[in-house]
């Protein structure tokens, strides 16, 4: 029998807010495959390194870091056969991605590749928009409002549209995009709305009023949140716990 594929999402970064059914599967497969940069260390393995227990099969999926399209197909097709190597050797194998796997997480792509031939299991993981909108203390969204996921690299015009019909926004993938979206922001007159949020979660977060941010890009951990929907309350709550 083949082994299982596992897609383990693990949160936001803080190690705590690992799932205990991810944190059991973390400890009884044989092994793990992570993304990675092609310089520096990897976030996903950094985030459950605290729960490996040592002994482990490693695979690291090592992803280019350009701004063009990825992933690159080349990349998740050599993982996959290498992944698949050890799933046809009846082992078990974890693949580690931040935050939530179905959520613009990595693996969907490692799941497109397997899926069909091998029994497979996605465990969801806390999103760094939910954990972004617990640390600044504001709700996300209430009652019948529309909460839009928007990125950050599309088009002004295509922003503002969207910008204009929800009542609650998660602005992401914002870094060198972020001077001409806190401009556009402005310019619709919700800059009062919007909140600041960078590595959340981890000891070098920050949270803040999108207005007091002084500088012109953001890392690649960070979005913006903003809230125009019909609970006065929530308007009416400071930009933040800072």
């Amino acid at each position: 029998m083949s082994g299982k594929l596992y897609g383990l999402g693990l949160g936001p970064g803080d190690p705590e807010l690992i799932t205990l059914k991810s944190h059991r599967i973390l400890q009884s497969v044989p092994v793990i495959a992570w993304p990675a940069p092609d310089t520096g260390p990897s976030f996903a393995r950094s985030i459950a390194a605290p729960h490996l227990p040592g002994g482990k099969i490693e695979v690291p999926i090592v992803v280019p870091m350009r701004t063009d399209r990825f992933p690159a197909r080349e990349v998740y097709d050599k993982a996959s056969a290498e992944i698949a190597m050890h799933l046809d050797a009846g082992r078990d194998v974890a693949v580690l991605c931040e935050g939530d796997p179905f959520f613009y997480g990595s693996f969907m792509y490692v799941f497109e590749r397997l899926a069909a031939d091998y029994p497979t299991e996605v465990v969801p993981g806390v999103s760094s928009m939910m954990a972004a909108a617990s640390a600044a203390g504001r709700p996300l969204a209430a009652r019948n409002d529309v909460l839009s996921v928007v990125p950050g690299p599309l088009s002004d015009e295509e922003l503002t549209n969207r910008f204009n019909a929800a009542d609650a926004l998660a602005i992401i993938k914002i870094g060198r995009h972020f001077k001409r979206l806190r401009a556009l922001i402005a310019k619709m007159n919700l800059l009062p709305h919007a909140i600041y949020v960078e590595r959340v979660s981890l000891g070098s977060e920050r949270l803040m009023p999108l207005a007091d941010v002084a500088e012109d890009t953001a890392p690649y951990f960070s979005m913006i949140l903003i809230y125009k929907g019909g609970e006065d309350w929530i308007q009416a709550l400071p930009g933040s716990k800072i």
